[in-house]
């Protein structure tokens, strides 16, 4: 399918100081909108000027929440060319996301092409400053003017992108994990490996309990036996147990993160341990009393790599790594960014440049 461009008559004003970008706030001159409708499939995909959207009050989206959506960045290289990061694993994780939501697949293959054409148009707003990129977000809304519970037949496929700096504002210093005891996020069976819109709102109790305690996150157990550890809510988690890393198996309720997925080939390749198995948080805490949690952290598109500095699980208290980023931590960070950035080689031919 051809990609209609509109281009805007009126340019924003870019961000003039990229140290102050912070995460998700601000918004490029472009998107790309691509509607779906039954017995006539994906159609007519454009790139228009950035701006709302007309809903029907009875959109599906709003009352059911049929909506999926994906997270990735573009990075500017010192030779000023612009990168993606294994876009191809976004857009099969966006498939699987919408067969479970009844969302007809898309072209994978398009779908990224529509990425580097939309990056292209708004290639001067990928940010120059060290640890800043381009924050892309492609998403699938259902917009049938319905009030009842069944699959759409008319969605809209939407990309949007945003210059951001760190996700958190501390960068690379250790984050405090708040574990939750009482809330489920999901169970096998569910949701829990989509990313979709319901996820997100059933984490946000949990978030503002922790937020009120200080903690920059949450940490989820399973939501049958509320023992064993998932996720947190914006990234997956490693532990470095007595020099072996382990990280929770992917069974069916935690998301199968991109850079989980990359930090373990890389740490695999660089002859380390990497054990994917259910783990405990009471394991965990047995390994931290024992003086044996050598480091924590996670991984995810947003923090990239962020070290764990320590876990509160009802009234007791882990510290790991005295406060600090742990060695692998380190090493990952630096190999990933790295790559990204195109600082390092990339000898597992990760990146895409979009002007191919």
């Amino acid at each position: 399918m051809e990609i209609k461009v509109e281009l805007a008559k009126t340019l924003k004003q870019k961000p003039t100081d990229e140290s102050k970008l912070g995460f998700g706030s601000i918004f490029t001159d472009h998107m790309f909108v691509m509607p779906y409708d039954g017995g006539q499939g994906w159609h007519d995909p454009k790139i228009i000027p950035y701006g709302p959207i007309a809903l029907e009050p009875s959109a599906m989206c709003l009352h059911y929440g049929q909506e999926v959506f994906e997270g990735m960045k573009a990075y500017r290289t010192a030779s000023g060319d612009i990168r993606l990061f294994r876009p191809e694993k976004n857009m099969a994780r966006l498939n699987s996301s919408n067969d479970r939501l009844c969302i007809p697949p898309i072209d994978e293959a398009f779908a990224v092409h529509a990425v580097k054409e939309l990056v292209g148009i708004d290639k001067d707003w990928v940010p120059h400053q060290e640890g800043t990129s381009l924050y892309i977000r492609p998403f699938i809304i259902a917009i049938d003017p319905h009030v009842g519970v069944h699959p759409a037949k008319h969605l809209l496929f939407m990309i949007i992108l945003s210059p951001v700096g760190a996700y958190y504002p501390q960068g690379l210093d250790p984050v405090d994990i708040y574990v939750e005891n009482q809330y489920v996020r999901a169970v096998r069976g569910g949701m829990g490996f989509v990313k979709t819109a319901g996820n997100y709102a059933a984490s946000l109790k949990a978030q503002e309990e922790a937020e009120k305690q200080n903690y920059t996150q949450v940490l989820w157990l399973d939501g049958v036996e509320r023992k064993y550890i998932e996720e947190v809510g914006t990234m997956n988690v490693f532990f470095v147990i007595d020099g072996e890393v382990v990280t929770p198996s992917l069974d069916g309720s935690t998301l199968p993160g991109i850079t989980r997925m990359s930090s373990i080939e890389l740490m695999r390749s660089w002859g380390m341990q990497v054990t994917e198995r259910k783990l405990s948080i009471e394991e965990v805490y047995e390994a931290a009393q024992n003086g044996k949690l050598d480091e924590a952290f996670g991984t995810g598109t947003a923090a990239v790599i962020s070290p764990i500095g320590s876990l509160k699980w009802g009234d007791k208290m882990m510290h790991i790594n005295d406060g600090k980023i742990g060695p692998i931590s380190q090493r990952l960070y630096d190999e990933l960014t790295g790559i990204q950035f195109g600082t390092k080689p990339d000898p597992m031919g990760w990146t895409v440049s979009i002007f191919d």
